[in-house]
Formats: C-alpha cells, structure tokens, sequence
C-alpha cells in the first residue's frame, strides 16, 4: 500500500511532466515534501517505480501507461497538448508530458505523439471527451482511417475519406449537430489515430 507521501510524490512527479516534459530531481522531490535527505526522495521514487506507476531507469523518471507492463519494451511518447491547440507545427513539441507506451502499440520505425480529445464528435468510435489519443505520425491516410488533419491552422480528429476530388472528414458520434466536414483544399494530415491509452498525467 501507498502511503499518503507517497502519492503526494507520485502527484508532484506528474504535475513536474505536465509542466516541463521531464520528471524532477530527487533534490527537487527532497524540497517539495520536505524531506531531510535525497535518500528518502529516492526510496520513494522506488516504491512508485516497484507498483508500476513510474519508471526509474539510469537516473530518470518517466511515466508508465497502463499499456506497458514489466517485461515489455517501452518508447516515451510526447503529450502535445489538445486536439483544439492548433498545432502549427508538431515538430515544436510542447510537451505537458511524456508516457512511456509499449512498443506493441507504438511499433519501432514509426514516430508517435499523444493528443487529448476535446469535444464528442467522435464518441460513437470509443474516443471520449477528455481522452488520451495515440498518433502515429503520417502525412497521408487511407479512407476510413482516423487523422489528426489541419485545414488551414485548425485542427481536428476525423473519419479521412475522399468523395471526387473532394476531401471529407466526417464524425463518428451520438451527438448530431456534428456535421462533415467537406474539404477542397488545405487539407494535411498529420497523424493516424491509433488507440486511446489510460490517463496517467492526471
């Protein structure tokens, strides 16, 4: 069992990853709960690290998914933001935090990053508001996949088909106000939608 120290470490590692993208110092953990010794910050970090919630390897931490259990490969994965940030450009990656994901979901070869859904439109296809997407990183698509897509600077997550020389990103949700959206132009994709995976930042 953890105790109430500990979660308020786990807590203050978290808040630590949605700030800077990385995991704080054992110094850093020592001030923020007052301990008498970076010893006793580091024995926390490893009750943490031994229930699975963090992992501590070569001096740093990082954040463990659900999907990533003892014994398999992991890669850190970025959080970017929501999906209504705008995202100008992936490549800024500003981060508010890093998971580690197995790489039976985020597969070697391939570049990943993690978006929060923001709104319904897509609920009926098991993305909720509020949820952590995967994304693999594309910029084409088949029709019937799930984009990430940019029309113009705004951005969105999709069903991608093609009607003619149109592009049509159509929702997938209970909620009927949501509309296709028919593109002619300034369409680019940024990403295929791969799962959503268990919030760990929060």
């Amino acid at each position: 069992m953890l105790s109430k120290t500990d979660l308020k470490g786990l807590a203050f590692i978290r808040k630590t990853f949605r700030r800077t993208g990385e995991g704080p110092s054992m110094e850093e953990i020592r001030l923020e709960l007052g301990f008498g010794s970076k010893q006793t910050a580091w024995l926390l970090v490893h009750r943490l690290a031994e229930n699975e919630l963090i992992n501590y390897e070569n001096g740093r931490i990082t954040l463990l998914g659900n999907h990533a259990i003892e014994g398999e490969v992991t890669v850190a994965v970025p959080l970017l933001g929501s999906i209504t940030a705008g995202l100008p450009s992936l490549a800024e990656e500003r981060h508010e935090g890093v998971v580690r994901i197995s790489t039976k979901l985020a597969k070697p070869g391939k570049k990943y990053f993690l978006l929060r859904a923001d709104g319904d439109s897509m609920n009926k296809a098991g993305i909720e508001d509020g949820d952590l997407m995967l994304i693999r990183q594309e910029v084409t698509a088949k029709p019937g996949e799930i984009v990430v897509a940019l029309i113009d600077d705004e951005a969105t997550v999709k069903v991608f088909e093609r009607e003619g020389a149109h592009y049509v990103l159509r929702p997938k949700s209970r909620n009927t106000k949501h509309k296709p959206i028919l593109v002619h132009a300034n369409l680019r994709i940024q990403g295929v939608f791969v799962t959503v995976i268990p919030d760990v930042l929060n």
